[in-house]
Order: structure tokens, then sequence, then C-alpha cells
């Protein structure tokens, strides 16, 4: 299956699941949830005052109306039509579709410029630094990415600990998941070079942990332009 297969792929599962997905986000069934990430990226966007937030996989927006409720004024871009309009039905924000692939050959979908754009857990392909690159250019002077996915120590299981692709069933959720989702598991290292291939500064390495089991919930990165250093987002 070729990257551009894949990338169909996880935006037909997406639009497949988008239902599902609402239900089990809006009645708090996601126990990883629960136990920190979705706090855990509210707190790292609110290291900075409020102002302009740009949601990049927004989905059905849940981020947006919290933010939105701390006083930023968000904008929340998802491929997933279905997504966005269950977005759009409980506001909080200016939702649009958008894909990722869209958003590279024309930032000025995005608007901006922003003080934050975020990605939370929204990055499943292979190649990952076009969009990064896109998201530190779509920044405001003093802006930052903020970059939440699963802790890849925690992710990898019982496989290797290297990329790769795996698929995602949505078991754990609950609920009816018509559709499974390939997704690109990536190293740590891996994550910092992507960081570094588009041009940003690591500011900020976060490993949010279950206050039960002491084990990693997800890995939280900030990230800033690296000076004058640019990249082609192509």
């Amino acid at each position: 299956m070729t990257a551009a297969d894949r990338g169909r792929t996880i935006a037909a599962s997406w639009e497949a699941n988008a239902a599902a997905w609402t239900d089990a986000v809006r009645s708090g069934r996601i126990a990883s949830r629960r136990a920190g990430t979705d706090a855990a990226v509210v707190a790292a966007v609110r290291l900075r005052p409020p102002g302009r937030v740009l949601d990049l996989g927004c989905g059905e927006g849940w981020l947006a109306r919290v933010l939105a409720g701390h006083g930023y004024e968000v904008t929340g871009l998802d491929g997933s039509a279905a997504l966005v309009a269950q977005a759009s039905a409980l506001g909080g924000g200016d939702f649009r579709v958008a894909s990722f692939e869209a958003l590279v050959e024309s930032p000025s979908l995005a608007g901006g410029p922003y003080d934050v754009v975020v990605l939370n857990f929204a990055l499943l392909a292979e190649h990952v630094v076009p969009v990064l690159a896109t998201a530190g250019g779509l920044l405001a002077p003093g802006g930052a990415v903020v970059l939440q996915t699963v802790h890849p120590w925690t992710a990898a299981g019982d496989g290797p600990y290297r990329d790769g692709w795996r698929i995602e069933t949505f078991d754990a959720f609950g609920g009816a998941f018509p559709h499974a989702m390939p997704w690109y598991f990536r190293t740590l290292d891996s994550w910092l070079a992507a960081l570094d291939a588009a041009a940003l500064r690591l500011e900020r390495l976060e490993e949010p942990a279950d206050p039960e089991t002491g084990r990693p919930l997800s890995l939280l990165l900030t990230a800033v332009p690296d000076g004058e250093r640019r990249v082609s987002s192509r």
C-alpha cells in the first residue's frame, strides 16, 4: 500500500467513524483522556496567554470549546466533513474542512497568524514534516506548536521499537467503530528528528502519566520556530 493509499484509508476511517468517535469523546469513554491527556494539552496551551489558536485535526471540537471558555479564539481544521459538522453544531470556534495535504499546498486555508497551533493526537501518517513545517509557518512572533501523541514507549506494546505502520481497531474505546485505521508508529528519536527537519526547536517535553499506574499516557511536545532557519513545506 502506498503512502497515498494509506492517507486515503485514514481519511475514510475518520469519516466512517465520526459518529462513534464523537459519542466516545463526549461520553468520556476513553480512559487515557479521563486520566490526563485532555487536561495536559489544555494546560500546555494555557501556558501562553489567551490569543489565537489553530486546532489542526480538531475532530468533534472538544478542545476548541474548552479553550474558548478560557478566552482563546479558536479555528479548527479537520479533513472529515462529518467531524467538522459535529464540531460546528456545538460551537466554540470557527470550524473548516481541510485535509493536511490541502493545508500544506495552501496554508492560507487556515488564516492566521496564530499564537498556538495544536496537533492533538492528529499526526497519524508517515510523512509529518510538511505538516509540522506548515504549522510553524502559521505562527505569529512568539508563537508555539503544541503536539500531543501516543507515548512511544507505551504504544510500542509487544511490537518492535522502530518506526512503522500499525493498525488501530478502536476496540478499547467501546461503541460501534465500523472502520479500522492504519497509523504510523514512531520512536521518540523520530519525533525529535521530525521537529528538527521542520525547523522547529523543542522548547518543552512532557510525559503526562496515569495517576494510578504511573505509566506515561502520552508524549507532549512544545516547539518554537528555530531562529532564521527555514524549510520548504513540500
